[in-house]
This record gives C-alpha cells, sequence and structure tokens, in this order.
C-alpha cells in the first residue's frame, strides 16, 4: 500500500486534534482495554490520586499526568493490562473553605444557624464545577485514563469502604480519641494533623516579648524570673515556667533601676548590649529552682490553678539558644508545655485543660480583659495590657518561619483539642519494614526525607471538626463506656433498625443505636474523616472492597505503581503506607516516581494573582501537546528537582525534536515516492536494511537495537530522566548524521540496491523510533505510524500504534564496537 503524500510544513497542534478524533472513532483506549484483557495479559496495576475539580490543572497535575502516562503507556505495550482508573476527591477544606467564602460564613454557629443539611447540599453543589474542564485538558494531553467510570469520595461506595477501613483500624486497637495540642486553623475551626501544618510555611514578623514574674519565695526576694515568647496571646493562659535542669542561671541587678532579674546566663544578650549595665549576683543551676512560686500574670486561673500552678518546672527540651532560657507554659497551646505540665501534676490527664480560645480563634468569656478578640489580633492589647502593670519588660519583633494554613492562608495556632487518632507510632517499626520493600525514583527521597518522615511519625489526627466529609463511624453513650464502631451500611441499618441510603454527616447524625448495656440511644460522634484519610483508603475504596471486586482486588494490591509530586512524602504517600500496613503489614504500593515543583519562570511559584507563568491551555494549542510532554519528562523535575517554566524550552522541543523527526520522515516518503515512480522494481522493506553491508545502515540499526536495549531496562527502574535523554539523542544520530550522510542512497543516486538497504533501513529505524516513542509522545507516534505501517505486511499491521507491542532487542544487529567507532568520528567532526 503506497505511502500518502507528507505535505511540507506542520501545524502539530492542528494534527493532534485530528489524532485525538481519531482515537475517538476507533475507541482506542477501551479497544486496547479490551484487547488487552481478552489475551489474558498478566495485571499492572496504578493507582491514581484524586485531585479536587474545585479548581482548573495546573502544571503540577499536568507534569504528574504525564509521568503517569507514560509509565502506564509503556507497560501496556510491554505486555501487561493496565486498568487506569480516574478518582475524585470531592470532601475537605478546600470544598468548605469555598461555600464559606461564598456564604460569609464565620463560625461553626453559622453553619449550625443554616443547618448541615444545607450546607452539605451547597458543597455538593461546587465539587465537580470544573470536571468537564479536567476532562477537556486530559484529552488534550493524550492522556488515555477513564474518566467515564471514574471515583468520588462522596460516593456512598466509596464512603462504605473507609468505614470498613476504620473498623479494622479500630478492631485492632489502633483507634482512640485523645485530647493533644494540635495545629490548629481558625479559619477553617478545625485542627490539622502534623504533615498538612508542615506543607505551608512562611518566614513572617512577629512580636517577641520578655515578661517579669516576681518570684515568691524567700530565697529570692524582690527577684523576678524572665520569660520570652514571640505568642503573647498565649500569656493570658500561663500555668507554669519551665527551665532547663542542667543549664546556669543567673541572678543580676539592673544598674539603672536597680531591680533583680533571673534568667540563663548564656541569655543575658536578650536583655542586655553591655556588661556595664548590670551586677551578677549570683548563680545556680536550673534543677535548683524548681518548685518555686510566682505571682500570676493574669486573674483569669489564679483561683482553679492556686494549689497546682504558677511555679518553675525542669525539663531538657529548654534551650539556651534563643529567648531567655525560661519558657512560660500554657499546656492548651502548646505540645511541650502540654507534656511538661502533665508530668508535674500542674494538669491532670483526663481534665479539661485551661483553654479561654474558641473554635474560630477568640477569646471566651473567661478572658475579660480581651473577650471576642482574634488570638493574634490580641497581642498588641496584651503588650498594652502588660505594659500597664508593670510586667512588660521587653517588646520587639521578629522575623521567623512560621506555619500557616494550607487552604486558608492563615496562620496557624496551636491548640488542645479532643480528636480521633491512629496509633502510628505503635507500628513504626512496620512502616519502616514496608518502606523498605518499596522502590523509588529517586531513591534519596525513600532513604532520607520519607524514612526520616516514618521514623519520626506521630499519631495522626484522623478527625476534624468539619462538615463536609465521610463521617466517624463512632456510636457512644453518654458516659463514653459503651463505644460501638460501625464497619459497613448493613451493620448500621441493624443496630438501629433505620434504612441508610447516603452516608454524610446529615443523613447520619440523626441515627441512633439502642445501647445494649441499658444506657439510653448512643449517639454518632460529631467529628468527619481528615480527607488524607480518604485518599489514603483509597486502593479500597475505588473498587468498594471488601464488600465487592474482593477477587479483583487481591490481585491488584500492593498497586504495581503510583507518581505524585515531592510534597506527598507527608500527604498520600504517608496516608497509603499507613493504612495498609496498618491492614495488611504490606505497603499500598510497590513502585513510586516522584517529581518536583514546577516554578514560575522568575523562580517564584505559580500565582493566579501574579500571572507569572503562561496558561497551559494556551501552551498547548500553540506547541501541541507532545512537545510539553516532552519538555517537562526531559527536565530536573523527573528527578524531584525544581524546573522553572519556559515557555520557550516548549517551542524547543518542536524545533529541535519533533521538526527534524517529522523532517526525516517526509525525507523517506518523498524519497520513496520518487523511487517507486523512477526506479523499475523498487519495493521497500522494512527487512532490506538486514541484509546491508553498509557500515551507516548497519551503525544505525545497531544504535536503534541498543535504544530498545537501553529504554527497555531503565523504564524498568522507571527511570524517566535517562531515557527521553537517550531518546532524544537518537533523533539527533538519526536526522543530523544518517539522513544527512546518506541523502545520496537515499534518493537512489547511488543505485537501486543502496537505495533499497538504506530506505528499508530507514523505514526499520523510524518504526522503531516511533513504538519507542510512543508512551512518551503517543500523537505525534501515532501521526507517523498511520502512514508507515502501509508499507508493512497486513498480518504485521494494527490500527494503533498504541496496539503494537514495545520493540525486542535485535540482538543480531548490536554492535557496541560499531556505535563507539561513530561516536568518536562525531566527536573529532563536532570538534572541528
Amino acid at each position: 500500500m503506497p505511502f500518502q503524500d507528507v505535505p511540507q510544513d506542520i501545524k502539530f497542534p492542528e494534527e493532534e486534534e485530528k489524532t485525538l478524533k481519531f482515537w475517538d472513532d476507533i475507541d482506542a483506549f477501551q479497544e486496547s482495554l479490551r484487547k488487552s484483557r481478552e489475551e489474558g495479559r498478566p495485571l499492572f496495576s496504578f493507582y491514581d490520586g484524586p485531585p479536587f475539580a474545585t479548581g482548573m490543572p495546573h502544571y503540577g497535575h499536568i507534569l504528574a499526568g504525564t509521568i503517569k502516562d507514560c509509565v502506564t503507556r509503556y507497560a501496556h505495550m510491554n505486555g501487561f493490562h493496565v486498568e487506569r482508573k480516574w478518582g475524585w476527591d470531592c470532601h475537605g477544606l478546600p470544598v468548605e473553605y469555598e461555600i464559606d467564602q461564598k456564604l460569609g460564613i464565620k463560625s461553626r454557629d453559622d453553619v449550625l444557624k443554616m443547618t448541615v443539611k444545607k450546607y452539605n447540599e451547597e458543597c455538593r453543589s461546587v465539587v465537580m464545577r470544573y470536571a468537564s474542564e479536567w476532562k477537556r485538558v486530559v484529552r488534550r494531553l493524550a492522556r488515555w485514563i477513564d474518566m467515564d467510570r471514574d471515583y468520588k469520595t462522596l460516593d456512598p461506595t466509596f464512603m462504605e469502604s473507609v468505614w470498613w477501613v476504620c473498623k479494622q483500624l479500630y478492631d485492632k486497637d489502633l483507634v482512640y480519641r485523645g485530647y493533644k495540642v494540635m495545629p490548629y486553623s481558625t479559619a477553617c475551626s478545625t485542627p490539622l494533623s502534623n504533615f498538612e501544618a508542615g506543607q505551608n510555611y512562611k518566614e513572617v514578623s512577629d512580636p517577641e516579648v520578655v515578661v517579669l514574674f516576681p518570684l515568691e519565695d524567700e530565697r529570692y526576694p524582690n527577684v523576678n524570673m524572665l520569660a520570652w515568647t514571640t505568642t503573647p496571646w498565649t500569656l493570658p493562659s500561663n500555668l507554669a515556667l519551665c527551665v532547663h535542669p542542667e543549664l546556669e542561671y543567673v541572678t543580676l541587678r539592673d544598674k539603672k533601676t536597680d531591680v533583680l532579674y533571673l534568667l540563663a546566663a548564656a541569655r543575658i544578650c536578650q536583655v542586655y548590649k553591655k556588661e556595664s549595665e548590670y551586677t551578677i549576683e549570683g548563680k545556680v543551676l536550673g534543677r535548683e529552682l524548681e518548685g518555686i512560686r510566682y505571682k500570676p500574670l493574669f486573674p483569669y486561673f489564679a483561683e482553679v490553678k492556686k494549689e497546682k500552678g504558677f511555679r518553675v518546672l525542669v525539663d531538657g527540651y529548654v534551650t539556651d539558644s534563643s529567648g531567655t532560657g525560661v519558657v512560660h507554659q500554657a499546656p492548651a497551646f502548646g505540645e511541650d508545655d502540654y507534656r511538661v505540665c502533665l508530668a508535674a501534676g500542674v494538669i491532670e490527664k483526663g481534665e479539661t485543660v485551661p483553654c479561654p480560645v474558641d473554635a474560630d480563634g477568640r477569646f471566651t468569656d473567661t478572658v475579660t480583659d480581651f473577650k471576642g478578640m482574634h488570638v493574634k489580633e490580641a497581642d498588641k492589647s496584651i503588650q498594652a495590657h502588660l505594659k500597664a502593670s508593670g510586667r512588660l519588660l521587653k517588646a520587639g519583633t521578629i522575623v521567623h518561619s512560621y506555619p500557616f494554613c494550607w487552604r486558608s492562608d492563615t496562620p496557624l495556632i496551636y491548640k488542645a483539642v479532643p480528636s480521633w487518632f491512629v496509633k502510628v507510632e505503635s507500628i513504626k517499626d512496620r512502616l519502616l519494614a514496608c518502606n523498605g520493600e518499596t522502590y523509588w525514583v529517586p531513591d534519596f527521597v525513600k532513604e532520607k526525607r520519607f524514612h526520616n518522615w516514618l521514623a519520626g511519625a506521630r499519631d495522626w489526627a484522623i478527625s476534624r471538626n468539619r462538615f463536609w466529609g465521610t463521617p466517624l463511624p463512632i456510636w457512644h453513650s453518654d458516659d463514653w463506656e459503651e463505644i460501638i464502631c460501625v464497619g459497613s451500611i448493613q451493620e448500621l441499618e441493624e443496630l438501629s433498625g433505620v434504612k441508610v441510603t447516603d452516608l454524610h454527616k446529615d443523613s447520619v447524625d440523626p441515627i441512633q443505636i439502642p445501647s445494649k448495656k441499658g444506657k439510653g440511644m448512643l449517639k454518632r460522634v460529631e467529628e468527619v474523616f481528615d480527607c488524607w484519610f480518604e485518599s489514603g483508603s483509597m486502593p479500597y475504596a475505588q473498587c468498594h472492597y471488601p464488600f465487592e471486586n474482593v477477587e479483583t482486588f487481591e490481585k491488584s494490591f500492593p498497586g504495581d505503581f503510583i507518581a505524585e509530586g515531592l510534597d506527598q512524602t507527608r500527604g498520600w504517600f504517608y496516608t497509603l503506607m499507613v493504612l495498609s500496613t496498618a491492614l495488611f503489614d504490606k505497603p499500598a504500593f510497590k513502585n513510586v516516581i516522584v517529581n518536583g515543583l514546577v516554578l514560575a519562570q522568575d523562580g517564584k511559584k505559580m500565582s493566579k494573582r501574579l500571572r507569572n507563568y503562561p496558561d497551559p491551555e494556551e501552551v498547548l494549542n500553540k506547541h501541541g501537546a507532545d512537545a510539553l510532554r516532552l519538555y517537562l519528562i526531559n527536565s530536573p523535575v523527573v528527578r524531584a528537582e525544581e524546573l522553572r517554566f519556559r515557555e520557550e524550552g516548549v517551542r524547543d522541543v518542536v524545533r529541535d525534536v519533533l521538526l527534524p523527526w517529522y523532517n526525516a520522515y517526509r525525507f523517506l516518503v518523498q524519497s520513496v515516492h520518487r523511487l517507486e515512480a523512477e526506479t523499475p522494481g523498487f519495493a521497500l522493506a522494512a527487512s532490506a536494511g538486514a541484509r546491508s553491508s553498509n557500515i551507516m545502515d548497519r551503525w544505525i540499526r545497531a544504535s536503534a537495537a541498543g535504544l530498545v536495549q537501553f529504554v527497555r531496562g531503565e523504564m524498568a527502574g522507571y527511570r524517566l530522566y535517562t531515557v527521553v535523554p537517550r531518546l532524544l539523542r537518537f533523533v539527533d544520530d538519526l536526522t543530523n548524521w544518517y539522513v544527512k550522510m546518506n541523502r545520496r542512497r537515499l534518493k537512489g543516486g547511488a543505485g537501486a540496491e543502496e537505495a533499497q538497504a538504506s530506505c528499508g533501513t530507514l523505514l526499520e529505524v523510524l518504526l522503531t523510533l516511533t513504538r519507542c516513542m510512543a508512551p512518551f509522545t503517543p500523537l505525534f507516534a501515532e501521526l507517523i505510524y498511520q502512514n508507515l505501517q502501509r508499507a508493512l505486511p497486513e498480518a504485521d499491521r494494527q490500527a494503533s500504534v498504541h496496539w503494537l507491542r514495545f520493540p525486542e532487542v535485535d540482538t543480531e544487529a548490536l554492535d557496541k564496537r560499531l556505535e563507539a567507532k561513530v561516536a568518536r568520528m562525531q566527536a573529532a567532526v563536532e570538534r572541528g
């Protein structure tokens, strides 16, 4: 079958659109799955982390999607059956925060006034807002993934599997209710997990104050202990002071005021610049100060804690690297504060810790002087109050790194809240062992970043005091002595006698369970799951395991491959690992590629507000999907490093890779047409090259065989960062060396036999290159294949290049010595 004519000029985006329509017409993706299923191919299981559909896809999504598509296309061409199922993250803070902004909701009470049912209806209405835009962009990128039979975390089937996961953990005594100091978003009125709190640190300017605490001890008459803090808003809740037992502390007299101060010897510089400003009156080790009482700073808890509080404690966490070596203790607002005060008996386990801050971050009526003020806004008022009462020695500002809410972009506080936890610390050894069974690219992420995160992991707070999410399936009696964790819809129906059709908070909260111990009716706890618990449950919940698809799940678990960004070492990768280890003592995945961050060209974070990056769809429409894909995966970002996105880089791929490749293909077609017309008996055959003794034919065939061998080896190791450069180097060898040096032969100038050998060789290596490049540039590979396959015997043709197997290594064509000789020649030519 003769080749079709190839035009001189090509507009890649237009040709890509034609190929996309061709795929639609033959149902290329689904047909490829049907074929591999019918062939009984072994399964290659892939898990896709679910994005939110409340925002448009950005370059980070495009990068991760491209990596996933390259690997899964290669796996299919390498003889596997590869199901690719899309998922949507539908719950959690991103959705709720958007509704809060839309409706002007400022507090939890505002939601309760409008009813949880109406609030959740609002949330449900926006979760799929940009789904059609996502589908358009994913299709335009040539990514093959099933978005019609997707999973959504709001589906009752998905939520039921999440309940099952929770019950399994509960039955293993890995879930408990605790009272801990947690990172807390006042804008979203909910605690966050430690890995969420670590996602958004900023350099900020905060107040720093040195406060006087008059000691009430005859050994230290008229002495003021000095404590330093950058959170003045926590001072109304002060219950104790803490010093290091082995540090040296000094009593010194201010020469100007004659006032006595006590602080760490190494931290005098926090108060004085010159030694001439003070005299040292005494020295003591921190442990000798233990138990000394002091005058409370504020009256709010003076009576409640007068017996146990307002005394000096000792603990090794205090340092002399900053401050005064004396740390004020507000156990409701500091993890170490809580631990130290609990150990010293200032507070008791199980009792309510003095916490005069409500769910929205405002002072309650207990703090009469600042009630109703947001804690961060109260800092200046508190400083003024301390100054007026003579308890403020020094005030200033400090620039330091501080955690912000990843969703609302507001400063976090640390606050003691009742939460539900998974006992991660008790399975830490198993987590590390399971991590050892996984393979990461690059490996330093596994060995350092992820290993260190697991080694230092703390119990995971899985509950959120919110409304739009999967409710915790826990019912309890009023005295908490009877607790039931429900693991399925059927179980809840049997326990309650109520028909259950939806599992959201507004539907299940009214359902009560009769007590089996005569304790009346059991009620559900108020909290919903952290949405990371849902995404960590996706290997089970996407197929409604264990309620359906048991055999399918068991064959596909652990997943063969996942890929996401570096930030997911503390997010999705972590939650997948925790839940799979707790459930099955296995990792959830075998292989993972970790990509870095795509930044704007100026090195800053991409920002819609700053408009410091080109719109992805404009880049696709201007340069094409294949050029964007190649640009991204041929960059440091596939080694978990940063990429400064340059549109010029995408354009360079078109100029330096796609156009030369196209011109080599066009040259072959033109030459064949000319030879067929002018040379009697000319017959093009890809097998002709194998019979050629021409050294350049042998070299390019050896190079193609070596390319296949290299790509197979490196793709087995998921090293895209080595595969793509080698593919591009072969394009250069083919276009700038083989074609240029053999133009006369290819045109027939050296006779019919040489023309047949050279054209057959070029056809063979172009077909090999096209199949090798198909996972990476799927659209252009399809365009070339559709014409080149006309020269193949009908039995060797497929309707799509993506239905072909990846090339096997032609061992007879391999010739490393010849490749090395030509490489030396190329180097000599390039040196001039």
